[in-house]
Order: C-alpha cells, then sequence, then structure tokens
C-alpha cells in the first residue's frame, strides 16, 4: 500500500511540470540557501513553544529531522487560517505546509501531497448535554459546525445527497482547537474536526466526546506546489521512507500522541477541579521542588496529582505514604523525617526524580529519560532495568519509551526470565503510571503559568545532583 502511494506521488510530481502556475517570485531552493522554508499552525498537534520557549510539537520534530538530514536550517512562519496556509503555496511563498492536514484537503486545492504520517478518522464531537447523534439523519437536525479548507467539506457534500437535511455552519479562519472550544461553550450542538485534534484537547474539555465518525483512516499529509522542486519532493519521499524503516516518525508519534488516550473523561475532571480547590495549598512546594532541582513544578505537581490527587495523608495497602507517595527506604534515603509533612514529600519526590533521571545512561536524550525515569519511580530503576534489557533482546531501542512501554507489561508473564535479573513485576502499572502523568502535565502546562528558579539556570544533572546532596 505505502509502494502504491509513493508511486503514485511520484508520478504527481512528474505531471506536475505540465501544470501552469500563477506569476510569482518563488522561495529559493532550500539546496541553494540551505534554509527551508515551512509553513504551519501553531497548535498542540503541530508546532508550538514549551515551558522554556523552545519549538516543539509533531510537526516541528519531524521537520527539523528531515532539515538536519539536508543540513539545512528551518524557517518557520506561521498562519492563522486553512486559507493562508493554502495561498502561501499557491504563491509560491513556502516550500511546504506542515499543517496535519487530511489528504483531502490538499486534493481539493489542487496540490502536490507527501507520503501520510500517519492515520486519523474524520469524527462528530458533541457535548455530553447535546442531543444524542446516532446516525446521520439525527446530524441534520442540530446545530452542526465545520471549518472551510480542512478537507472535511467533500465528505459532508457527499452526504447531504442522501441526507438533504443535513447542513452545517462553515467556519473560516478557524483551526480545530477554537472549534472545540467554541463546541464547549455552547455555540454548536456538534462540530466535525480530526480525531487526532479532538485527542490531543480531550482532557480539557471533559463534556466532550466522539459520538459518530464520518470517514476512518484519512491519511494525514503535508502539502507542495504542483510546480515543487522534484529535487525537494524526492528528498522527502525518501525521508518518510527511511523514518519509518528505523522508527523515527514513531518514535515522534509516542512522544506527542502517545499518551493521549490513556486519561477517562473523569481522571479529566477531576485534576481541574482540584487544580482550583486543592493545589493552591501546594503550589509554592512545587516551585520549591522546581528550584531545587530544576524539574518542571508542572511536572512534580502532576505526579503528585498521580500518586496522591495532591492528599498529605494518602496512605496505600503495601505502606507507602503523602503526597508523592514515598516508601520508607525512599524517604529515609532522601532525608525525609515525616512522610505526611507535604512540603517533605514534595521535595523528596523532586530529588528522587532527579536521581533516577541520573541514574539512566546519558545517551537517552530527553523526553524519554524522564519518562523512563517515572517507570522506575513507580516500579524501582532494577525493574526498569529488565525491561529496557527484553527491549534488547527483542531487537528493540532500550532507550526509547515507545518501544520499552511494550516490554514493561511483560515483566510479570514468563518467557524473560534469562533476561530479567530482578524477578516478577506489575510493569504494566508503570505504563498506565507514566502515561497518566503525561496527560496531566499536559492539562497543567497548558492552565498553569512556568516558573522561573532562582537557584539552577545552566548547571548540568550532575552539578545539579551534587548540589542537591552536599
Amino acid at each position: 500500500m505505502i509502494r502504491a502511494l509513493t508511486l503514485g506521488w511520484l508520478a504527481l510530481i512528474v505531471l506536475s511540470g505540465c501544470t501552469k502556475s500563477p506569476v510569482s517570485v518563488p522561495v529559493p531552493d532550500p539546496d541553494t540557501t540551505k534554509e527551508l522554508v515551512v509553513t504551519t499552525r501553531y497548535g498542540p498537534a503541530t508546532y508550538y513553544l514549551d515551558a522554556e520557549s523552545n519549538r516543539a510539537g509533531y510537526t516541528h520534530d519531524v521537520i527539523q529531522a528531515f532539515a538536519d538530514q539536508n543540513g539545512w536550517t528551518v524557517k518557520w512562519q506561521e498562519s492563522e487560517s486553512y486559507a493562508e496556509l493554502f495561498s502561501r503555496l499557491h504563491d509560491r511563498k513556502t516550500h511546504l505546509v506542515a499543517a496535519n492536514l487530511i489528504a483531502a484537503a490538499v486534493e481539493e486545492q489542487q496540490l502536490l501531497r507527501t507520503p501520510p504520517l500517519y492515520d486519523t478518522r474524520v469524527v462528530v464531537v458533541t457535548r455530553d448535554t447535546a442531543p444524542k447523534i446516532r446516525n446521520i439523519a439525527d446530524l441534520s437536525k442540530v446545530r452542526l459546525g465545520a471549518m472551510a479548507d480542512s478537507g472535511h467539506f467533500p465528505l459532508l457534500e457527499s452526504l447531504r445527497h442522501k441526507y438533504p437535511k443535513l447542513n452545517w455552519v462553515s467556519l473560516q479562519d478557524v483551526f480545530p482547537e477554537e472549534l472545540l472550544n467554541r463546541l464547549a461553550e455552547g455555540e454548536f450542538d456538534a462540530v466535525v474536526v480530526n480525531e487526532q485534534d479532538y485527542d490531543l484537547a480531550r482532557n480539557h474539555y471533559p463534556s466532550l466526546k466522539i459520538t459518530y465518525s464520518l470517514a476512518d483512516k484519512q491519511p494525514v499529509v503535508w502539502a507542495l506546489p504542483y510546480r515543487s522542486s522534484k529535487k525537494l519532493a524526492l528528498k522527502l519521499n525518501g525521508f518518510f521512507i527511511e523514518s519509518r524503516r528505523n522508527g523515527r516518525l514513531k518514535q515522534i508519534y509516542e512522544r506527542y500522541f502517545g499518551h493521549v488516550k490513556r486519561l477517562e473523561p473523569e481522571h479529566a475532571e477531576g485534576i481541574l477541579d482540584r487544580r482550583l480547590s486543592t493545589l493552591p495549598r501546594y503550589r509554592k512546594y512545587f516551585h520549591e521542588a522546581e528550584n531545587l532541582t530544576g524539574i518542571d513544578w508542572r511536572m512534580l505537581a502532576a505526579i503528585g496529582y498521580q500518586e496522591s490527587k495532591w492528599d498529605p495523608y494518602a496512605t496505600s495497602f503495601t505502606g507507602v505514604r503523602g503526597l508523592m507517595m514515598l516508601t520508607n527506604e525512599t524517604a529515609d534515603r532522601m532525608g525525609v523525617t515525616d512522610r505526611l509533612d507535604p512540603k517533605q514529600s514534595i521535595l523528596a519526590g523532586a530529588k528522587y526524580l532527579t536521581l533516577l533521571k541520573e541514574s539512566l545512561p546519558a545517551r537517552i536524550a530527553e523526553p524519554d529519560r524522564t519518562w523512563l525515569a517515572l517507570a522506575a519511580y513507580n516500579q524501582g530503576l532494577g525493574h526498569l532495568e529488565d525491561a529496557r534489557r527484553i527491549a534488547q533482546a527483542k531487537g528493540m531501542n532500550p532507550d526509547s519509551w515507545a518501544d520499552v512501554k511494550q516490554t514493561l507489561p511483560l515483566l510479570s508473564r514468563g518467557g524473560y526470565r534469562g533476561v530479567m535479573r530482578y524477578g516478577y513485576a506489575r510493569g504494566g502499572e508503570a505504563v498506565i503510571f507514566v502515561e497518566s502523568i503525561r496527560n496531566y502535565y499536559d492539562i497543567l502546562a497548558r492552565l498553569e503559568s512556568d516558573y522561573s528558579p532562582l537557584l539552577f539556570g545552566r548547571e548540568s544533572l550532575p552539578e545539579k545532583i551534587a548540589l542537591l546532596f552536599n
């Protein structure tokens, strides 16, 4: 299937030479300027600035990997609407639009599309209080919103042939995040979006839910002008083939999308409620912990919520206690005199996570380093190392969370005793633990301001460790 798509795409490249384009001064070839001009939209699925004002996002990371492979820098252009995205391509003011578009949107604009990055469904999303939608006939009875130039209109138009009463409001200059927000505020009863965009927003709007699927497995692609450089198109094609083979695309996908379906709506509602009622009591301690360790306080707060729901008196049946749920051994090691003291618990949990991160091989980069350290926080460093050994034995990458999260559940099964050194463990619980924290962190990072620590600036992790215990 991939080969067929690739051959079809290459055929379009050849045919593109016969297509007339508007008179325009195109951006210079990136091989000449060593600069790739990329237009995208700002958002969680594509491109944004993280807590440290670094560029991040699925699209950003894939584009950066492509540019690095070719020795280019990237000039980023942000767009305010789908129409602007496409006009930049038609006017040849950009080499590439990388905005996680479904193929139908690109084809509707008569542009050249890349091979698919991944597949997504086109879905109808409603509020819990909105009328039930079980079929297209029901959809014809509600206020429906959809985005212009998103590629969804051909699907809706084809449905309207069978259901003439189907109607919708076409919104210009709107991206999925804004459309979902308008739905949550009651402007519509239902909206049409890509499932991937809904997944990234679902924890911020727990009252919203997918109620109907308009289309399955729509390829998500990037777009180039038809008179694009054939050399650039071929390089992109080769990059996609190689990145699928070596697992790079899978790893980047996992980094941004691998956890988003883990949290149930009631859990998202819980942290949203307690953020207002409970977190203010402990925010200063989380700030102090970031000042001490350099770890984003919202990550530490997400751990605390996962462990105890920010309850300083929490106690488990196994004897772990306190807001960060410390064992007696860990508490003693971190110098804690009272596990039920929230300040001591938070500072100790932060110090312990720092030690776990330092214990991992230096070659492991972020964010995988943090996800693996969190798994060790839950199950212990020894059991994490067993899961990494299993990953290596299976020909997987022991330094990648995307791979290790597949082997952690194997710690509770037979068949790998020759590789394991620390015996049975409920490794599947570590996966749930890490993925839940990632979701809680996403929520807090969106709603809570970052904090500028006073103690740590440019120190390396080993230097931080030395300062913590000296």
